[in-house]
């Protein structure tokens, strides 16, 4: 199978990779359960579609979406704080009224970017081919945004950050305000989920109000798969893992996709290698553990052996 074939899938990896690195900051990093990521994604789309087709430049049609996503998770954030509603739920209230925003912003469900001008063409222009174009930028982007993140998660706000994802009561207890922290962190990841979904629509050429559905599923599986491939225990390899678990995760789709199943088949081939990924580490105990016993039982059998030797009784 040539480069070729799978650079679509590499692509879409890397693009995704920046919404799985904002599951990843406010999963793994503020340990909050944020389904909001359903919702900002598709809203980032929007955004950039709304403007873009009401003659704003790409870049900042792109910056706008970002912002949106700030706001996003800064809601899911203050429900959580302020208004003491539990984590799972304030992110599916958010969500749930962001479809009616994103609508509001498109003014229908479906706005297409056809003919339109978009980052990725304002690069190709620039550089006088389309050749790869948008491979090398998602590759530019996703380090950038990883780089952005391995650095802030060293800085004091971002020990914070971990910190309240860890112990909260320890960090609250050293003067730090945790609520404070919680929406900056909700605001952050969805700002970097919103980004994903703008970069997205600029390279498919349309933004759908359904786009976002099973987003977060996505961005676990992404996460998952890059922790049971490489045992990150930094967080540069962390987000690394991310970053090529997102990679992994659309080449087997694209397999998938090769071997047979229908489109409508997805969805279940991303619950099968969720459950597979997340059942490696039993089920490499459970095979290996029959080995583990035979050599055991081996060496035990060895040491009665050399034992009776050297006792001169017989075997």
């Amino acid at each position: 199978m040539s480069f070729n074939v799978i650079s679509g899938s590499i692509e879409q990896g890397l693009v995704f990779a920046i919404m799985a690195l904002g599951v990843y900051f406010s999963s793994r990093v503020l340990n909050f359960p944020d389904l909001t990521v359903d919702g900002s994604f598709p809203l980032g789309a929007a955004v950039t579609a709304a403007l873009i087709t009401q003659g704003w430049a790409p870049w900042m049609a792109t910056l706008m979406a970002l912002g949106a996503g700030l706001l996003a998770g800064a809601s899911t954030g203050l429900l959580n704080t302020k208004l003491r509603i539990s984590g799972m739920l304030a992110g599916i209230l958010t969500m749930t009224g962001l479809y009616s925003v994103n609508l509001r912003v498109m003014g229908r469900s479906n706005l297409p970017l056809l003919r339109q001008p978009t980052i990725l063409t304002r690069l190709a222009d620039y550089i006088g081919s389309d050749l790869r174009v948008a491979l090398i930028a998602f590759i530019v982007i996703s380090l950038a945004v990883k780089l952005f993140l391995d650095w802030f998660l060293h800085t004091e706000l971002g020990l914070a950050v971990r910190a309240t994802g860890d112990n909260p009561q320890m960090i609250r207890s050293q003067g730090v305000d945790t609520d404070a922290v919680k929406v900056l962190g909700l605001s952050m990841a969805n700002a970097m989920v919103a980004l994903s979904g703008s970069l997205v629509a600029q390279h498919q050429g349309f933004a759908d109000v359904g786009m976002g559905i099973g987003t977060i599923v996505t961005g676990l599986a992404s996460v998952i798969i890059g922790e049971v491939l490489f045992r990150p225990r930094t967080v540069f390899w962390a987000t690394t893992s991310v970053l090529f678990g997102s990679v992994v995760y659309r080449i087997a789709v694209f397999l998938a996709l090769r071997m047979g199943f229908a489109p409508t088949d997805l969805k279940i081939v991303t619950a099968a290698l969720v459950i597979l990924a997340l059942s490696a580490p039993v089920l490499q105990e459970s095979l290996a553990l029959p080995f583990v016993q035979g050599i055991r039982s081996l060496a035990g059998k060895r040491e009665a052996v050399s034992t009776s030797v050297k006792d001169g009784r017989p075997l």
